[in-house]
């Protein structure tokens, strides 16, 4: 059975391992780009773990996948080349790893978001094809470009409740 939970800083070790596995399948499939080797990291998953916004994804106690899941105002979506369908209060995926043993991690992880804020906020690089091909059968819709911390673009997406 599954079981989706608040992370634990003792789980930044198998974190590490589910975004060094996320890089290589990203790498493999042409996103030659998003997330460098020190993003993300063991720190972002402490935080997330301190501020009670990351969670696991586990089968029989072994953790498969990662997220951290935001709510409120995300300043990196204060300014969109494009626009956001809805101004209500939001909650933003940050940081979606899997480890590719399990298949439906993003709709797990979108199903779980929405129960805690059902209008839902994410951003990725253009060339990772496979998480734009699932926000799209998610039913999420392209609202435009925003600008991470670094300058660089990301396409942002919305799914309204």
């Amino acid at each position: 059975m599954i079981e989706i939970r608040k992370a634990e800083k003792k789980d930044a070790i198998e974190a590490e391992r589910i975004f060094q596995s996320a890089r290589l399948f990203m790498r493999q499939n042409g996103n030659d780009i998003q997330w460098n080797s020190i993003y993300p990291s063991a720190e972002d998953v402490f935080s997330d773990a301190e501020k009670g916004v990351g969670y696991v994804m586990c089968e029989d106690g072994k953790i498969f996948a990662y997220f951290a899941f935001i709510i409120g105002e995300d300043p990196t979506y204060s300014y969109i080349e494009g626009k956001w369908l809805s101004s209500e209060t939001y909650g933003t995926i940050h940081r979606i790893a899997s480890d590719g043993t399990h298949k439906g991690v993003m709709k797990l992880c979108v199903d779980h978001c929405r129960t805690i804020c059902p209008h839902i906020r994410i951003d990725t690089h253009e060339k990772n094809l496979t998480m734009r091909n699932a926000l799209a059968r998610l039913g999420f819709i392209h609202c435009g470009t925003i600008y991470i911390e670094d300058g660089s673009p990301r396409m942002a997406f919305c799914l309204l409740p």
